[in-house]
């Protein structure tokens, strides 16, 4: 089972844009309650999706430039990224069968 990956403000170019596969990428916080709700689902993707795309959370306290870089201003955010560029986004805690169905689009 894979867990989501920790970016930070340092790894986010190493680990997001110069990714082979699809990036999902969630913006979110500790104090964060809908952060919180989807927090499993996350986790879950990154299990599915495993080898398929990477899945991945980033928190915003602790790496503001990456979030500040990006326009973040509603947590949660989920990006995805593809060939470094954003290709579509979600804000606020969804279902997991949107999330999945956007992320399958990306592949």
């Amino acid at each position: 089972m894979a867990d989501p990956i920790v970016f930070t403000d340092d790894n986010f170019d190493a680990e997001v844009a110069a990714a082979d596969v699809p990036v999902l990428v969630d913006f979110w916080a500790a104090w964060c309650g809908p952060c919180k709700m989807i927090a499993p689902t996350v986790t879950e993707l990154a299990s599915e999706f495993e080898g398929r795309a990477k899945i991945g959370k980033l928190d915003v306290d602790s790496n503001q430039a990456t979030a500040a870089k990006y326009g973040i201003r509603s947590i949660p955010a989920l990006l995805i990224f593809k060939d470094g560029k954003v290709v579509d986004q979600i804000i606020g805690a969804v279902p997991k069968t949107q999330i999945q169905r956007k992320l399958e689009e990306s592949l």
